[in-house]
């Protein structure tokens, strides 16, 4: 089985995201046998971000790691846990607000879990539609 990098790479829908695992050169971290859990905003959510937020982020690599690894929990948390729990803690430090209602995830009151548990050897990737921002960054 692909590891979470692979995984995410041979889908197709989440080259922005791997653009940014590339800026802040996180591949071997999603590489590791350490288990972790992404919300994976799919290139489709980053394109909703205003016009030049991207391309700033990218030049702003701290408050890109603390974007991105908002988007990454300890552990492999699955479409049933999810249903189960309120919150997961983040590798950001930060928590995500989960809310299972009527057959459908969102995470933060924000994002939609457009496809659950694509599972790899070290974790799980549930493709969201709306790129989470900590609010470290967004109070900014």
């Amino acid at each position: 089985m692909a590891d979470l990098l692979e995984t995410a790479t041979n889908a197709g829908n989440f080259k922005t995201l791997i653009k940014a695992i590339d800026a802040l050169e996180l591949r071997e971290t999603l590489r590791s046998p350490g288990i972790f859990t992404i919300f994976a905003p799919t290139d489709e959510a980053f394109a909703k971000l205003p016009e030049g937020t991207l391309d700033s982020l990218l030049q702003d690599l701290p408050k890109l790691k603390k974007i991105v690894t908002y988007h990454v929990a300890f552990g492999d948390v699955r479409s049933d846990d999810l249903g189960q729990i309120d919150e997961v803690e983040t590798v950001e430090g930060s928590v995500l607000a989960i809310e299972s209602a009527k057959g459908t995830i969102k995470v933060n009151n924000d994002a939609s879990i457009l496809k659950t548990d694509i599972v790899t050897d070290n974790g799980t990737i549930h493709a969201i539609d709306t790129v989470l921002m900590p609010a470290i960054v967004a109070g900014h």
